[in-house]
């Protein structure tokens, strides 16, 4: 059996989980890079049997499936991964298994960027190495209001902290009801009001067919000048075009942004040249607690499989 572990960027994962559980003459192959090209990557995976995909940071669409006759078994860390064709791979009789998670880490990632941007931490660092001191001023967090694009369990966890910064807290999505939302301890606002009247507007909503693009030229248009943006879902709930322009235009105060429509970040992509934006590369899943979890049920889910009774299937 030949297992390959794809995009392991901090070269961890043959220390979170005890491999030598793997049956005798199993080989596993780690890749501690990013293999963008389809062909090259078709061509590096087409001797194995089973794969691990970290997220989605390399999908697998019908097309990439197609070019793996080896393939019998795809473990992606995580409860879901939307970059996988589920149905191609039903279609082709590979078994699809996911993982666990910990914790709630991508919520503290959230004020990570919103800390980042109002204290402006990463501005005031690059001063005061370069010898200058106190080059602006910075805003505080009580009394504002932070509005909430979802408050499922991170958008919740992220409301208790702003209310324990004395913020108020608003929240909308399609679903939301005047109950859940006070559940939360958020009040629900119509979508218009949210952008219109936050101070700090952040995203906690699932992409799929009804969120992609749920945030337009429209939304961020109606967003005050003192707003900051940010995003630590995914970037297919937000028209980057038209973010990038509000921020171009100073139409807004800055972004904190997690996740981008290309990934990794090109190194000629236009958000890195706004100094009003703070970027990080997709950290919000990025924990030792978290890997420890993923790279320990990916082991369970291929012994499992191989023994024949597969686990926390997704197909």
């Amino acid at each position: 059996m030949r297992i390959a572990i794809l995009d392991d960027y901090q070269r961890v994962a043959r220390e979170f989980a005890d491999w030598s559980r793997l049956p005798p003459g199993s080989e596993l192959v780690v890749f501690d890079h990013h293999i963008a090209d389809p062909e090259a990557l078709a061509s590096a995976l087409q001797s194995f049997e089973v794969i691990v995909l970290m997220r989605e940071r390399t999908p697998f669409p019908e097309a990439l499936i197609h070019w793996l006759p080896h393939l019998r078994l795809l473990v992606t860390t995580g409860g879901r991964n939307a970059s996988i064709d589920l149905a191609a791979c039903r279609a082709r009789g590979i078994t699809v298994c996911g993982t666990g998670s910990t914790g709630a880490p991508t919520a503290e990632l959230t004020w990570g960027l919103i800390l980042a941007l109002i204290k402006r931490i990463p501005v005031e660092d690059r001063a005061l190495r370069s010898g200058r001191w106190q080059t602006g001023l910075t805003t505080g967090l009580a009394g504002k209001r932070l509005g909430l694009v979802g408050l499922g369990k991170l958008g919740t966890q992220v409301a208790r902290v702003g209310l324990a910064f004395g913020m108020e807290v608003v929240g909308w999505s399609p679903n939301l009801t005047d109950a859940r939302a006070a559940e939360a301890g958020a009040r629900r606002v119509e979508k218009r009001e949210l952008f219109a009247t936050s101070d700090i507007l952040s995203l906690h909503l699932v992409l799929g067919e009804h969120t992609r693009g749920i945030v337009g030229a429209e939304e961020l248009n109606a967003m005050r000048p003192e707003a900051c943006f940010i995003n630590t879902s995914r970037a297919g709930l937000v028209d980057e075009e038209a973010l990038l322009h509000v921020l171009r235009e100073g139409r807004i105060a800055g972004a904190g942004l997690d996740v981008f429509s290309t990934e990794p970040l090109p190194a000629d992509h236009p958000l890195l040249s706004l100094p009003h934006v703070v970027l990080t590369p997709h950290l919000g899943y990025v924990t030792r607690e978290n890997y420890a979890v993923f790279y320990r049920d990916a082991l369970e889910d291929i012994l499992a499989w191989r023994a024949g009774a597969p686990v926390r299937l997704l197909t």
